[in-house]
């Protein structure tokens, strides 16, 4: 009335509440309970009504209704619908050997005995569920495996039929051996089936519930069990059992499929494995054959009782070694299954860690080779390398220590892996060193892809309670143009990170060929320079710092210069890139440091009062970096004998900006009673925020704000401010890269009071500055 949809029947089997009896339960329950009336008012009356021959068949339509429903496709997948379409079968065979039974019963006035062709037909039921049991896919074994089933099932059927032929054995010495060979195929029979049915539910098969096929186990047992006692009817004359197993044995096919039908809404869980545990029923076939021995021999002579308990005891106790032998190998194979679980799990943790970096837990090299050459096997013209080069992260580890380096190391892979395009490999190569195997998209797209991956990570980075900026420097090789190797790849990935490098941080850089031939010059220029410190191909000249005023040789700026045997002379613009990329920087460095302080002592010596006031020697962000440095400084002044007031270090704004282990050692250096300058001011990255945290003696103006200094603008209005600051901050200004009379006019009217440039001199040879400077007089070449 409302517009609900009816519920099926297979519906209302499954919402019956588990508290009551479904329709098909109840109605086998009520046949049932007919058929235990009508069995003792039998008993009672000795002349049993045939009415009750109805009741076996009522029942069997019942159970074989069920069954039929228990496999439909609304409650069943395929293997549990055919299943119980089997099962349905073959109790409608079972009931149509009722049938032939009843006719036996009565018109052999009243016999118990059964036919051949009622045992056919029951026997026929029985294979058709038996057959239904063995298409299960989970009850599939190998050959061994069928080879004990098939043993097992002899032992129980050679039981069964010893029991029930010493039961059978007065029907027989009667005449009655056609009746009795009939009902000793039934009930073996019957116990195949019970004996088949318990041991899948101990196996498992994953389709068919396992409490349903104990209570089809069940049924079996009950059928060929009652069949067996037949015998002890004999003082009943006329009282047949058929009429009340058949209804009961239905009833527990009932309960059987109203288990399968409650459980038809669950998840169809997953087959279990063979049981390990020894099947016990052989063994229980065999106490229950010595059993009957025993009686049997009771009755006969002594001797042969004893020969008989003897046999019995012999044979328990063999069984007995052999459970506890069997118990034994189960215990072991268990074991040995734990053993085999933890070395499965120790080699998948080997196989994770030879792919995996420990630290951060992204790809190692290992890894990334495979899945690179798996992408340039799939589709070469989607794929791209990144190489990642965190910028600075060794002044982070050093001043930090390694707890923090090794955390922001950890959280920086966190969130290239967060912020990559799907599919991307990330992949730690050792060090402050990831790489990006990107395996869509075109050369654009992994642009924007780096372009956004550079924003995530300038934002601040939380390690061990640090908040750290974090910068990169990006080299992007696309693949082809020969490029079909992962090794390839990545090295041309290296050739453009470092040239992200030498352009600046926090940058990405795509590959081209020619960067090979740049990158190949700077590995030529680096192996002839390390060449060069050895045989002493290198000299430092000398550029004149002067005070404007009277064009007094205030101090010195020391430059190297080299000359190659082939080449000539290499500038340093040429070659000093070419140091800083491979670490020479730092040797190169501190042999300038030594030349200038030695070459400071002998001006001192020569000239006097008239020597250079101080000295100057640039100093790279490379060799600030590298703890202890100002200790080198103090070993060469204390070697040199130099007075710490002589020397002026000059750094880039650049080379102090993150502060750490270089500010740290600018202090120390400070400490000593030596000058720090602060070059090409200006230009660099926060200039005005340098001047509150390092220790600046000196500023020294770029060329740039001193080129057009004569014409006004910006200019000359930088040039004015710097001028104003440094003598607020009482700091000493130089003007850089004077080269006409005109700006060193208009800077000294601006205030400025001291420069250097070509307008003084060009760089020279420590002889000539000696030459100059000890003639008496002479201060510089021009007035």
């Amino acid at each position: 009335m409302n517009g609900a949809e009816p519920l099926s029947t297979d519906q209302e089997l499954l919402a019956v509440p588990r508290w009551r009896l479904a329709p098909n339960v109840a109605a086998s329950a009520g046949v049932a309970g007919l058929a235990v009336i009508w069995f003792v008012v039998a008993l009672v009356r000795h002349d049993p009504p045939a009415i009750g021959w109805v009741l076996p068949m009522s029942a069997v339509l019942i159970a074989a209704w069920g069954a039929w429903r228990a496999g439909t496709p609304q409650t069943a997948d395929m293997p549990r619908r055919y299943f119980w379409r089997y099962v349905a079968v073959g109790v409608t065979l079972i009931g149509l050997g009722s049938v032939s039974n009843g006719y036996d019963y009565l018109t052999a006035g009243y016999s118990n005995q059964v036919s051949g062709l009622t045992s056919g037909i029951y026997l026929t039921g029985l294979l058709v569920m038996m057959v239904g049991l063995l298409r299960i896919p989970g009850t599939r074994r190998a050959r061994a495996e069928w080879t004990r089933f098939g043993l097992d099932i002899a032992t129980v059927i050679v039981t069964v039929l010893t029991f029930s032929w010493h039961l059978l054995y007065p029907a027989w010495a009667t005449g009655g051996l056609a009746g009795t060979w009939s009902e000793l195929a039934v009930i073996g029979g019957g116990f195949i089936c019970v004996f088949a049915f318990v041991k899948v539910a101990f196996t498992g098969t994953g389709a068919i519930d396992r409490r349903a096929l104990h209570l089809l186990g069940l049924t079996g047992a009950v059928g060929a069990g009652g069949g067996a006692t037949a015998p002890l009817l004999a003082a009943f004359p006329g009282v047949a059992n058929g009429p009340v197993l058949i209804p009961i044995v239905c009833l527990v096919l009932s309960l059987a499929v109203d288990r399968q039908l409650r459980a038809a809404h669950q998840l169809t869980p997953a087959s279990r494995p063979l049981s390990r545990r020894p099947s016990m029923m052989p063994y229980a076939a065999v106490l229950t054959t010595g059993t009957l021995l025993l009686i049997s021999a009771h009755d006969r002579t002594d001797d042969m009782f004893a020969v008989a308990v003897g046999a019995v005891t012999v044979t328990v106790l063999v069984a007995v070694r052999q459970v506890m032998a069997l118990r034994d190998n189960a215990a072991l194979v268990t074991h040995l299954d734990v053993r085999l679980r933890e070395l499965g799990e120790y080699q998948q943790q080997l196989t994770h860690q030879a792919t995996h970096d420990v630290l951060t837990g992204l790809a190692n090299r290992v890894a990334l080779d495979r899945d690179t050459a798996e992408a340039l096997a799939a589709d070469p013209a989607a794929v791209g390398v990144a190489l990642i080069d965190l910028d600075n992260f060794k002044i982070i580890n050093d001043d930090l220590g390694h707890a923090v380096g090794d955390a922001l190391l950890t959280a920086v892979a966190a969130r290239l892996s967060a912020h990559v395009p799907p599919g991307t490999t990330v992949a730690r190569l050792g060090g402050d060193e990831y790489v990006l195997l990107l395996r869509t998209g075109s050369t654009a797209d992994h642009e924007a892809a780096l372009i956004r991956l550079t924003e995530q990570l300038r934002r601040p980075v939380s390690a061990c309670g640090h908040d750290l900026v974090v910068e990169a420097s990006i080299g992007l090789a696309p693949a082809g143009n020969g490029a079909g190797t992962a090794d390839e790849l990545l090295r041309r990935a290296d050739v453009a990170m470092y040239e992200a490098k030498s352009q600046g941080r926090g940058r990405y850089v795509v590959y081209t060929p020619d960067m090979d031939q740049h990158g190949a010059e700077q590995a030529r220029i680096a192996a002839d320079l390390r060449v060069a410190m050895d045989t002493g191909q290198l000299h430092l000249v000398y550029q004149p710092i002067v005070a404007m005023a009277d064009n007094y040789l205030y101090g010195v700026e020391a430059l190297i210069r080299w000359n190659h045997p082939q080449r000539g002379p290499v500038g340093p613009v040429d070659f000093i890139p070419a140091a800083e990329r491979t670490g020479l920087i730092v040797p190169l460095g501190a042999w300038i440091l030594g030349e200038a302080c030695r070459q400071a002592v002998r001006w001192q010596q020569e000239l006097g009062d008239r020597a250079p006031h101080t000295v100057s020697v640039n100093v790279s962000a490379r060799q600030l970096r590298e703890a202890g440095f100002a200790t080198d400084v103090a070993a060469v002044l204390q070697q040199t004998g130099l007075a710490p007031d002589r020397l002026t270090i000059e750094v880039t704004e650049t080379a102090v900006f993150d502060g750490g282990t270089a500010l740290n050692e600018l202090h120390a250096i400070k400490a000593l009673g030596v000058t720090i300058a602060l070059d090409d001011f200006g230009t660099g990255h926060s200039s005005l925020g340098l001047l509150r945290t390092c220790p600046v003696d000196t500023l020294k103006v770029d060329k740039s704000f001193v080129d057009d200094v004569t014409l006004g603008g910006q200019q000359a209005v930088v040039a004015e401010a710097l001028i104003h600051l440094s003598n607020g901050l009482s700091l000493r200004a130089v003007a850089e890269g004077v080269e006409t009379a005109e700006q060193a006019d208009a800077l000294y009217r601006l205030g400025y009071r001291y420069a250097q440039g070509y307008f003084y001199d060009r760089p020279m040879p420590a002889a000539d500055i000696s030459g100059r400077l000890s003639e008496p007089g002479m201060r510089l070449s021009r007035p």
